[in-house]
């Protein structure tokens, strides 16, 4: 049902994109920029009087479960400061602590509740949502209201939120972004992945077509990676309509039939296999690496070697070796792919829609 002659002719998939879906995944460099502003406008500098006793990311459905996940793996094991992923405040919540949280809900009532009571019990609480709503109306003058500045479909929101959260870490010390770097090198990858790009010359187009058609194995090979992988998986079943396991690759080892059945993903055998005969030569393991030093290069040649048939999954030489950036920029080629996916199977109405609909 993949229509694949799609990657190829920009203006049908202009036509096919109604809904202008991949200008708006190729805005996250925009999205980075607006909401530093927005931050600097707001300000955050009394993050900055103190250390917290912990700081609580708050995790609810969407794009904010990888990005807290993202967000504390950024901050590493080193972190002084205890950096909580919950999905809903926890009892302890206090005066010391910080609170970060993004919603796709505005009226999310369990975030407006956490948010509620985090701030009544005196938590410095963050919020990169909508100004109007039954959330920010919780918190209304009790929390710092980061709204989004830059229209975009709420499943590509990742780059507000991340900027959001990313900017709450660099208030408290624990992190340094560069956003303009951050947003220079987004843009980047958005220009790579245009439409008029050639399939050999576009990342988001080559990894929809290496993804359609199998089941999906994305395997972190750090915890940066997975939980950029755990966002991939979020956008393809979002606009691909396409279930993806997702694992840290240690994990992935530990189930043994599966990482068994995977080393011969690739293979002469499974080149010549029949999926009907075998459903585990349907499946395509994706190797995702942000590769940011050489702890995380060692785990990437190791994981290549276990795995040859593999795709790897990285941002490319040409990104420097910065955590934050590399993950980011996996994190919107994760997005774009997923649209054109989309658009050439289907999903999100593109021409593959009517044989869709007849099965």
């Amino acid at each position: 049902m993949l229509d694949d002659s799609l990657f190829d002719d920009p203006a049908r998939l202009a036509d096919t994109d109604t809904r202008g879906l991949l200008r708006s995944a190729a805005l996250a460099g925009a999205q980075v920029r607006a909401t530093a502003e927005a931050v600097a406008e707001v300000g955050l500098d009394e993050l900055a009087d103190s250390r917290p006793r912990a700081v609580v990311l708050l995790a609810r459905p969407g794009v904010s479960p990888a990005v807290c996940r993202l967000l504390a793996a950024l901050a590493g094991p080193m972190c002084p400061v205890p950096v909580v992923v919950t999905d809903t405040a926890p009892t302890w919540i206090g005066a010391l602590d910080v609170v970060f949280a993004h919603t796709d809900d505005v009226g999310d009532p369990v975030l407006a509740e956490s948010v509620s009571v985090a701030a009544r019990r005196g938590a410095a609480v963050v919020l990169a949502v909508p100004s109007e709503g039954p959330v920010a109306a919780a918190v209304a003058g009790r929390a710092k209201v980061i709204p989004p500045k830059i229209p975009v479909p709420s499943a590509l929101s990742f780059a507000h939120a991340f900027t959001t959260g990313l900017s709450v870490f660099g208030a408290l010390g624990l992190l340094r972004p560069d956003f303009d770097t951050l947003a220079d090198e987004l843009d980047r990858e958005a220009a790579r992945a245009h439409p008029s790009n050639e399939l050999l010359m576009n990342p988001a187009k080559s990894l929809a077509l290496r993804l359609a058609d199998r089941a999906p194995l994305l395997w972190g090979l750090d915890p940066v990676s997975t939980a950029v992988a755990e966002h991939g998986a979020f956008a393809f079943g979002c606009h691909a309509g396409v279930p993806c396991d997702v694992s840290d690759y240690a994990q992935a080892i530990a189930r043994h039939a599966l990482h068994r059945a995977a080393q011969h993903v690739g293979s002469a055998a499974d080149l010549f296999a029949d999926p009907e005969d075998n459903p585990g030569a349907a499946m395509r393991v994706f190797l995702v690496s942000a590769r940011f030093d050489a702890e995380s290069e060692a785990g990437e040649r190791a994981a290549v070697r276990d795995l040859p048939g593999a795709d790897l999954v990285t941002p490319g030489e040409s990104v420097r070796d910065d955590a934050v950036l590399r993950s980011a920029l996996l994190a919107a080629r994760f997005d774009l792919a997923a649209v054109y996916l989309g658009l050439a199977a289907g999903t999100l109405n593109g021409p593959g829609w009517q044989a869709l609909a007849m099965h």
